[in-house]
Parts: C-alpha cells; sequence; structure tokens
C-alpha cells in the first residue's frame, strides 16, 4: 500500500488566473477537489507542504486527506501543473474518493534478487522494457510498485506481466497479450567476448590444405 499524508485547506470564493495569481503571492497554491458525482469545490493549499510531499514520491499513487472547513475529504492527486520556466507548482487537481472507487495507475516496477539471477551475475545486462505497468485497482488498495523478481533468470530469459504476483483486485490495463516487463540480454563486452572466442575456436580448429602443386612436388621427392 502506497503512503498517505494529509493537508489542510481552505475554499476559495474567486477562481480564474488573476486570483490565482494573487493566491500564489501568499504562499498558497490554487486546487479543485471533484469528481463521486459531487459539485467540484475549489480550495487553497500552502505551497510549502504541497510541494514537499509532490516530491515525497508517489504523488499520483498516494491517497490524501484534505481537510476543508472541519470535513475530511480523501482524494488522489490526478493532475498537477508546474510553472514552465522555474518549475513551481502552481496547481493540483484532486480527485473526491467514494465508496468502493476504482483507479487507473501507472504503478512503478521495482526489481528484487538481481543477484539470483544467472544471467546478470555473469555479465548479462538488464534491460527494463517497462517501468511502470499501468493497472486498475481498488482506491483503498493501491500497490506502492509491482514487484519483478528476477531468481533464476539467464542471458536471453524475459519476465512477461503473468509471472508478476499482483495483489488481490489489482488487474493489468492491457488484457490482450502477455506482454514483457525486462529481459537479460548480454552485454556489448559479452558480445565482443563471445565473438573473439568463436574466431579463436575457428582458427585452432583450422586445417591448411596444400595446393595442387605442393601436393606435385611432395610426389617428386618420393
Amino acid at each position: 500500500m502506497s503512503h498517505t499524508y494529509e493537508l489542510d485547506a481552505v475554499t476559495r470564493d474567486r477562481v480564474g488566473k488573476g486570483a490565482a495569481r494573487a493566491l500564489r503571492r501568499t504562499g498558497q497554491i490554487p486546487a479543485v477537489i471533484y469528481g463521486d458525482k459531487q459539485p467540484p469545490i475549489p480550495i487553497a493549499l500552502p505551497y510549502k507542504e504541497t510541494f514537499k510531499q509532490l516530491h515525497a514520491g508517489g504523488f499520483l499513487t498516494s491517497l490524501a486527506t484534505i481537510n476543508v472547513g472541519g470535513e475530511k475529504i480523501r482524494v488522489i492527486a490526478k493532475d498537477f501543473h508546474l510553472e514552465p520556466i522555474r518549475d513551481f507548482l502552481i496547481h493540483v487537481d484532486f480527485l473526491r474518493i467514494g465508496k468502493g472507487t476504482r483507479l487507473t495507475l501507472e504503478i512503478p516496477c521495482h526489481f528484487v534478487n538481481e543477484e539470483e539471477a544467472p544471467g546478470i551475475t555473469r555479465g548479462g545486462a538488464l534491460n527494463i522494457v517497462r517501468h511502470a505497468v499501468e493497472v486498475e485497482c481498488p482506491a483503498d488498495a493501491i500497490p506502492e510498485a509491482i514487484v519483478c523478481d528476477l531468481t533464476g533468470m539467464d542471458i536471453g530469459d524475459s519476465l512477461h506481466i503473468s509471472a508478476i504476483n499482483l495483489p488481490e483486485g489489482v488487474v493489468p490495463t492491457i488484457t490482450d497479450r502477455d506482454f514483457t516487463i525486462v529481459t537479460i540480454t548480454s552485454s556489448a563486452g559479452m558480445r565482443e567476448e563471445m565473438a573473439a572466442e568463436a574466431e579463436e575456436g575457428e582458427e585452432e580448429g583450422s586445417v591448411e590444405v596444400p595446393t595442387v602443386a605442393e601436393d606435385e612436388a611432395g610426389e617428386a621427392e618420393e
């Protein structure tokens, strides 16, 4: 389960670009809470605390509680906007979480037991095809990561989504194929070494074939 956090907020009476700029000058961020068949609530959040949560990791996959006028509202951040030049956080959209809410999220892949993968210990390279997997899951059971166990994988092996033990209720959004998450390939150094060994083997196994002239000269000497 991903981590959760809380933020205090106040409702906004005014909306629009001018009101948003004025709000930011006071150290706050405009935001909105929407969804669950309820009217949207324009809110203002403290910049420092919100920016800290953004950079804590998992901002778009973590449930949050926003305290607004004495009401605690469960949400998840669905989108955020940064100022293009200075990277300041300037707006956040939150989706209200209701009973039985299911979410579509991209969950990061974590690769474990590399030391138990013969292909890696022999010098192979980890070729990550997907750094994250999009899944549908219950709002109350968001996985922190898709754990990819590399135990026993050798050079040329691939790990597909069917080999991943997903938590109950979590299903990939791609259902028409058993897609690849990671493969183990030979590294550039290994390929050069194998090519050199193959070349050596060819030279050692070669037999010098005498020419016709050499054969005739040998017969004459006899």
